[in-house]
């Protein structure tokens, strides 16, 4: 949008905190390449387009926003005279996209100098060569470290969901190894404990009747109840009590295993119904193989479905086999990522889940919003850690007007005032050196703000540290900057560039 034209005085210009060190000839180079224009109340340019003027205000108010998702985020609102905006890195050239970062807009009748953006570009560069070659070099030196640093950030990510990966595996892994041992040795005295019963003196009937026993027993464990301590104490107590009434040796050592399987006193009085009292011992040894070897086995299953399901865990955290885009469920992200980093969190941390199952799939990319989980609550499991240990992590999903919300609650110490406005920034840490490279929020900022159009912001007092992401629903048309952060911009300032 142009303004009005104006005269142009090279003593105004000279007034300015950005020009007052610049000999007359040169304000008159200003003034001559250079233009004043006036604005009425409303949009200077807009965010996305073409930068084609550097802007400096003379007098007036200006407000600068962002555009985040379908919203104008306001950034900074100014009357300061010298403020400016623009074509801030016109001297960089074709090696950045030379586009508006920000749009500007005005609230009263406001003035300001501008200069094209060529002429901004060859005048510094004329003037001011050595601090265009300081300015490239901490402009592109700052975004090489910060892509080595992200790449190193992701890689110790990486390691410490390996680490946490591998644990969980090994755990179920090693029962099933034990329970497998375990098996082979009871099977082995299974087939013991049947030669003996061939050789006795047992009739057709009385052998098939322990053929019944033992398969009813077998469905009975699969059908076992699950008791409370108490109610499984006392009924260890019945049962021992009953097998030393009955003759059989070493009661209290197969009490716990039928306990566990299910059978009482009752299913007990069943198998001495149904067979002599002679061969009521190997009965009963019999039918403890049996239940013995139903338990392994059923706990090697357990092992492998833990294995089975720790995988399709990483599969979801990691979509290996899905495409990049598409629709998800954040609830599924959500646990997948609970589940990798479950051996982080480790027990002194509960976590409690507070999911809102109704709402819908939404248009992503899983694999990167998995990033912005871990980062989150690495964060608060680090928050937690340096307060004792214990803590609260809740994790909370619901809908916010028409976006969803997935929000990581902690109970940590909480962020400081003063810095929580730099949190985001990169390479801003509160870890000890070596232990946080200050990149994992400025990632999350990116992957939700930049890549899905959303928000991602946060509210602390000690005890309660909330770190919000809102994400649309719907696929976003317009695209989305982080204010004050993304390369290749540098916001409207009152004091020096940064």
């Amino acid at each position: 949008m142009s303004g009005r034209p104006l005269p142009c005085s090279p003593k105004e210009i000279g007034s300015l905190f950005l020009f007052e060190k610049l000999f007359p000839e040169q304000l008159g180079r200003l003034c001559s390449e250079g233009r004043v224009e006036g604005f009425e109340p409303g949009p200077v340019y807009t965010e996305g387009d073409p930068a084609t003027c550097f802007y400096v205000m003379l007098e007036g108010t200006v407000v600068l926003s962002r555009r985040v998702g379908g919203d104008d985020v306001e950034v900074t609102r100014t009357s300061q005279r010298g403020v400016y905006a623009g074509a801030m890195q016109a001297y960089i050239g074709d090696r950045v996209r030379q586009v508006y970062n920000n749009s500007m807009r005005v609230t009263e009748p406001t003035r300001f100098f501008v200069l094209p953006a060529d002429t901004f570009a060859s005048i510094m560069q004329e003037w001011f060569p050595m601090a265009v070659h300081l300015l490239e070099g901490l402009f592109f030196g700052a975004k090489s470290t910060q892509a080595a640093i992200g790449q190193r950030e992701r890689l110790l990510a990486l390691g410490s969901l390996s680490a946490g990966l591998t644990h969980e595996l090994n755990n179920p892994a090693a029962a099933a190894v034990r329970a497998t041992a375990t098996l082979r040795e009871r099977v082995a005295k299974m087939r013991h404990k049947l030669a003996v019963i061939a050789e006795g003196p047992f009739s057709r009937d009385q052998l098939a009747n322990l053929i019944d026993l033992q398969e009813r027993t077998a469905e009975r464990v699969a059908k076992a109840p699950s008791l409370t301590p108490l109610e499984a104490a006392d009924r260890e107590d019945a049962l021992t009590d009953w097998l030393e009434d009955h003759g059989i040796d070493h009661g209290w050592q197969l009490a716990p295993t039928f306990v566990q399987a299910g059978l009482d006193a009752g299913w007990l009085e069943q198998v001495a119904a149904a067979v002599d009292e002679e061969i009521l011992p190997g009965a009963v040894a019999w039918l403890n193989y049996t239940v013995e070897t139903e338990l392994l086995m059923d706990e090697i299953a357990d092992s492998t479905t833990r294995i089975s399901h720790l995988v399709d865990a990483a599969k979801q955290y990691s979509q290996l086999d899905r495409a990049p885009y598409q629709v998800a469920d954040v609830h599924e992200l959500l646990d997948s990522t609970l589940l990798m980093l479950s051996g982080k969190i480790g027990p002194r941390i509960k976590v409690v889940k507070e999911y809102d199952l109704t709402l819908p799939r939404i248009p992503s990319y899983p694999a990167e919003l998995n990033q912005v989980w871990t980062n989150l609550v690495d964060n608060a499991v680090c928050a937690m850690d340096g307060a004792g240990g214990d803590g609260t992590l809740t994790v909370r999903t619901g809908r916010h007007d028409d976006r969803l919300l997935v929000e990581f609650r902690d109970t940590g110490p909480g962020v400081p005032a003063e810095i929580r406005d730099r949190i985001f920034d990169p390479f801003f840490t509160t870890k000890p050196v070596g232990q946080g490279t200050g990149l994992g929020l400025d990632i999350s900022w990116r992957i939700v703000v930049n890549k899905h159009h959303g928000s991602l912001r946060v509210e602390s007092v000690p005890g309660d540290t909330r770190f919000q992401v809102l994400l649309p629903l719907t696929a976003a048309e317009t695209g989305a900057t982080p204010p004050g952060r993304t390369a290749g911009d540098t916001p409207l300032t009152s004091e020096e560039p940064a």
